[in-house]
């Protein structure tokens, strides 16, 4: 304390001042100290709360050394005489004081600095209470405080956390959350493992940082003494206070993980619906334990990861199961086709949040037909679901049998809008098929309320086929307006036809004939290889991030290598019109010389005059006699005979005149390739003879 000494000049007649009774009541002490003379006189309550007796005290400050500290002391003189100084009419302090037991107690004291004319300070009376008890409050409201921040912290952590588990879709979404800047790094983990259980094993699908992963945990028994096992066990966290208690209770994991300084650690069970399907431990450097708010904090947070973990394997489970049924749904393999370059794609429109929305109604496909002709399909059904992937495959099995049965495009459209409506399903279907001849390049299109094709040309300009449509698939039939109006493009070679669903013209806030040019323009500047393109379109589909399913199938003629009609003719032949029959052979006697096959005319007439004897014969009914001759691979005839009955032929013993049985066997001796194809309600019995180039 400041030591003015002793002073000759007299002390003030009201020296030392009269305490009011009322600082008595409130445990406070006063003091007055005469700066003049020195003398510091303190009343019986200031000796209580220094812990003094009378006797212990001559009335000078220095004598209080025994019990102000030197440093509280020190701190003590300076603030006084730097109030003195700077002309302060009082001041106030807390300082620590050592009673006679040698602990310290908290004191606070103020005093009132009485100056004289001139300024120049004369006393100090002022007041000491013992303020440990205030000061213990304020400890306690502090930490209270400081426990609430953190509390508060941890539990906004938890609400930030469980708010972006919200919008995980995969278990790699959940894992990216969790190691996040803005999750549980906000704990203070120093590092974090994550193991999902899988039969009576859990397989580590999560660790970090990078450089911490245990040889040999990749794939753990539940049984084996790891502390993620433990907690799989038992259902129960597991807290680790101690490097030692982690070393004591895993000895086989903790020379492991020495190396990151671990202090503590928490291992959380994962369990949703009352079984564990995995574990969490995270692991500090900077803690020696966890308080009970932090332990509930912390298994609190394992149940929501819980049961976004949960969420998210439903999630993959419905995705696996839809992409299995899309794919078995979609034709395995796209069949080579003569004379074409084929190229398509499928791509699963998104939606955020909801299970099974990977799967839809969209499809495409690709039917050989006889006499170089191919049948090409895209279509739609209602709807973004596993039931719609279901009447998505049986449209196309029977739309795909009903072209393979030699049907018109028009009634292969009308028998597939009937089929649907006889599913007793609430959904429709938009389709469009068409029916292309390689070797003429003619193409014939039915549009079931489906967008119009596209043709690229080989300079790269696109343009929009406008074709006349009717209504879906289903809504026809249940409104009996069957009647698909049959347009007809012409697919020079080199000329690339585009078939696809909305999703890949349907833009956000855009009309759908915007989005037609936008993809005119896309296909135009796109590459001429069709897989490319079709890459290309694809790959703007995705950037998008649609909705909507998308699928696509591009056709590019060749021409080069497709057989080339070099002329046709056709003849009906009725049953009992034998003129019909002999002009027929005179038909195909003189075509056959006039296209420069004359080598081979007995076998053609032979052939020929063989299968339309017996259509008029097995069949009752007449026969349509066509005469072709293609070019391209090789110069060949080709003679095709129809009728209208669906019984297919079939070999039989010759009898035993030894006339009749014999005509099949003829057939397949005389000509290099032969077959039946459906043709409708009827069938078509076709060969072909290969000739020689003309010279």
């Amino acid at each position: 304390m400041v030591d003015r000494g002793a002073s000759a000049l007299s002390l003030p007649d009201d020296w030392p001042a009269h305490p009011d009774p009322i600082l008595a009541l409130n445990r406070m002490g006063s003091f007055d100290w005469d700066l003049d003379s020195g003398l510091f006189h303190m009343d019986a309550q200031a000796h209580e709360i220094f812990d003094l007796r009378p006797d212990e005290f001559d009335g000078h400050p220095e004598s209080l050394a025994c019990r102000v500290p030197a440093a509280e002391g020190y701190r003590l003189d300076t603030l006084v005489a730097q109030a003195m100084k700077d002309g302060s009419e009082n001041y106030g302090a807390y300082f620590r004081l050592r009673c006679r037991d040698g602990s310290l107690r908290w004191t606070h004291t103020q005093g009132y600095i009485r100056r004289d004319e001139t300024g120049r300070p004369r006393r100090i009376i002022g007041i000491v209470r013992d303020a440990t008890q205030e000061l213990s409050e304020i400890a306690t409201r502090r930490e209270r405080a400081e426990a609430d921040e953190a509390r508060r912290q941890q539990t906004n952590v938890v609400q930030l956390t469980t708010a972006a588990l919200a919008h995980a879709r995969t278990v790699q979404d959940v894992i990216d959350v969790l190691k996040d800047t803005h999750g549980l790094t906000h704990l203070g983990a120093t590092s974090l493992v994550m193991g999902l259980v899988e039969a009576d094993r859990i397989r580590l699908v999560a660790e970090g940082p990078a450089g911490s992963f245990v040889p040999g945990t990749r794939v753990t028994g539940i049984d084996e003494p790891y502390p993620m096992s433990e907690v799989v066990r038992t259902l129960t966290p597991r807290f680790i206070e101690s490097p030692q208690e982690f070393a004591d209770g895993y000895p086989v994991l903790w020379p492991h993980i020495t190396d990151l300084d671990i202090t503590s650690a928490a291992y959380l069970p994962l369990i949703a619906q009352a079984r564990p399907i995995g574990a969490m431990g995270l692991l500090y450097s900077d803690r020696s334990g966890f308080s009970a708010d932090e332990r509930n904090v912390l298994v609190a947070l394992g149940s929501s990861i819980a049961q976004s973990l949960q969420r998210a394997m439903l999630y993959e489970q419905e995705k696996d199961l839809a992409t299995g049924l899309q794919q078995a749904m979609l034709p395995r393999t796209i069949p080579s086709v003569p004379g074409a370059d084929v190229a398509v794609r499928y791509r699963a429109g998104t939606a955020a949040g909801t299970l099974g929305r990977d799967i839809g109604g969209d499809w495409y496909d690709l039917i050989p037909l006889p006499g170089g002709r191919v049948g090409a399909v895209i279509g739609d059904v209602q709807g973004h679901d596993t039931h719609a992937a279901a009447v998505m495959g049986q449209l196309r099995i029977v739309l795909r049998a009903y072209a393979a049965e030699g049907h018109t495009p028009a009634a292969v459209m009308a028998r597939a809008s009937v089929f649907l409506h006889e599913l007793d399903t609430d959904r429709f279907a938009t389709c469009l098929y068409a029916e292309a001849d390689l070797s003429t390049g003619v193409v014939q299109v039915v549009r079931a309320g489906h967008i119009d094709p596209l043709v690229r040309h080989p300079d790269g300009t696109c343009r929009r086929v406008g074709v006349e449509g009717g209504l879906p698939l289903g809504l026809s039939a249940e409104f009996g307006r069957l009647d698909y109006p049959v347009g007809t493009l012409e697919l020079d070679p080199g000329h690339t036809l585009l078939l696809c669903t909305d999703g890949l013209v349907e833009q956000p806030g855009a009309d759908l004939d915007d989005g037609m040019q936008t993809l005119m323009a896309l296909v135009a500047d796109g590459p001429d290889d069709v897989r490319e393109l079709a890459d290309r379109l694809i790959d703007a589909a995705g950037e998008r991030d649609g909705d909507d399913d998308v699928a696509l199938l591009l056709l590019r003629r060749r021409g080069l290598d497709a057989p080339q009609s070099g002329g046709r003719l056709q003849q009906h032949v009725r049953l009992g019109d034998p003129e019909a029959l002999s002009g027929a052979r005179h038909m195909i006697r003189a075509a056959v010389r006039a296209w420069g096959a004359g080598e081979r005319a007995d076998e053609i007439e032979l052939v020929a005059d063989e299968l339309i004897t017996n259509a008029l014969m097995h069949t009752e009914g007449s026969a349509v006699v066509t005469l072709r001759a293609l070019t391209g691979s090789g110069r060949r005839v080709r003679v095709e005979v129809e009728d209208s009955s669906s019984a297919l032929p079939r070999r039989r013993e010759a009898g035993e005149s030894g006339v009749s049985g014999r005509g099949l066997l003829l057939v397949e001796r005389l000509t290099d390739v032969w077959g039946v194809e459906a043709r409708g309600g009827g069938k078509c019995v076709w060969c072909e003879f290969l000739v020689r180039e003309r010279a």
